[in-house]
């Protein structure tokens, strides 16, 4: 009876958590790398597309500082741009952080002012006082949208409050014949160092046994690409390899990463026996733009140099519901689109 009792609390905390994420949504919009001081047209564009939400993917401003009060004004003169509000006006926004809002760049878990960099975040994105992220270390969070017999979940990922140090070349430059450019990181070659955390695998494992259609994760870093020698999941292969696992034990459907922080556009997608395809729509550059694209086998659209956004559009009114991923430039044209059934990216 006592075990009844407890499944009855459990499942009803489930229900009023998914109810208050909202109704069902369908247009999905999305970017990251914006510096505060520069225009930022590209989120005018994304209006025009109507999106449900605008989820911010991290390198939101370049705070890079150990002073937390400038951390706040660069979070200000964000908030006060004509652009922003006109896009918080239309969409709900959303975000995760990455390293340049976190506080420093390419930092971790030892950034010394993390706590305080938290609570500067959670104000600015104007995180209900009762949030869940407000009592636990790091912002990791979920968002359930259900409506039509359908759900989607919406993960976002902190990829900077647990991470350990990156593996970094000493000295002089490091040059691999394969790479035409000098290589800032090396992989971790053994299981004792984390990206995620303990707790939030925990977390995220609980996440992905709720019942949903379509799990869309958003991660600061790329997921899928192939190692380049920069910030990746590829520095951290046993982490990757772990989320691919814990798909696979979860029996987790229609999981699609989105990510930013490379300052250029693009899909990849990573095949794993065993499991169906894990695409990654990378949409980051709403004001950042980089001199090149780093090699990627598993790359299958793009890339986009140019600033641009992203947008995941779900077509739940068939049978078998489409996804299709987009990626739009500032002269709102469609430079990427590549769609599929929602059975292509669940078990069967």
């Amino acid at each position: 009876m006592r075990t009844l009792f407890l499944f009855a609390i459990w499942a009803f905390s489930t229900c009023v958590s998914a109810q208050s994420s909202g109704p069902l949504i369908s247009r999905i919009a999305f970017g990251s790398c914006g510096h505060q001081d520069r225009p930022q047209p590209i989120l005018d564009t994304a209006v025009t597309h109507r999106p449900d939400v605008f989820v911010f993917l991290g390198d939101n401003i370049y705070g890079d500082t150990k002073d937390m009060q400038v951390l706040r004004d660069k979070y200000a003169k964000l908030g006060a741009k004509p652009e922003f509000q006109r896009l918080k006006k239309a969409a709900r926004l959303l975000a995760t952080w990455d390293d340049h809002d976190y506080g420093w760049n390419d930092s971790g878990r030892h950034y010394p002012f993390k706590k305080e960099s938290k609570e500067i975040f959670l104000e600015f994105w104007e995180e209900p006082a009762d949030s869940p992220r407000r009592q636990r270390e790091g912002i990791y969070t979920s968002y359930m949208f259900e409506g039509q017999g359908r759900r989607l979940q919406l993960i976002l990922l902190d990829t900077r409050t647990f991470r350990d140090n990156l593996r970094t070349y000493r000295g002089e430059l490091h040059w691999d014949d394969r790479y035409f450019y000098p290589l800032d990181y090396y992989p971790h070659e053994t299981t004792d160092s984390t990206l995620l955390g303990e707790v939030q695998w925990k977390w995220l494992e609980a996440e992905l046994r709720k019942p949903a259609d379509l799990r869309i994760i958003g991660s600061s870093t790329q997921f899928s690409i192939m190692f380049n020698g920069y910030e990746a999941w590829a520095n951290f292969p046993h982490e990757r390899k772990r989320m691919l696992q814990l798909i696979q034990k979860t029996r987790a459907n229609g999981v699609l990463f989105i990510s930013g922080d490379v300052h250029y556009g693009e899909i990849s997608v990573l095949r794993e026996d065993g499991l169906y395809p894990i695409y990654d729509v990378t949409a980051s550059g709403i004001t950042s733009t980089w001199y090149f694209a780093t090699p990627n086998d598993n790359r299958i659209e793009g890339p986009v140099m140019e600033n641009h956004f992203g947008l995941i559009t779900v077509d739940w009114n068939k049978r078998d519901p489409v996804v299709k991923m987009e990626i739009y430039d500032i002269r709102n044209n469609q430079r990427v689109e590549y769609s599929v059934p929602l059975s292509a990216i669940s078990f069967r």
